[in-house]
């Protein structure tokens, strides 16, 4: 586990992760890099995540492929 302490950034409060913890979330470094919180299903905690744009684009297509030839999907899944 590691430790991380809360800074003040102007009227906010911030967090500096390690070069390690970016690693592990897969996360280049770079400024205006986009990370998510995401609240667990059970309630008792949160889960950062790195956002892959690249990635986001390309699951965003696959979704209205999806919707738009909901029928045709079906019937070849038969």
């Amino acid at each position: 586990m590691i430790e991380l302490r809360l800074r003040r950034v102007g009227n906010s409060l911030g967090v500096i992760l390690p070069k390690e913890v970016l690693e592990a979330l897969g996360a280049e470094g770079k400024a205006g890099e986009k990370l998510a919180v995401a609240q667990l299903p059970d309630g008792r905690g949160l889960e950062l995540r790195h956002i892959d744009e690249k990635f986001e684009k390309k699951l965003a297509l696959l979704r209205d492929t999806i919707k738009r030839y909901k029928n045709t999907l079906r019937e070849l899944a038969k």
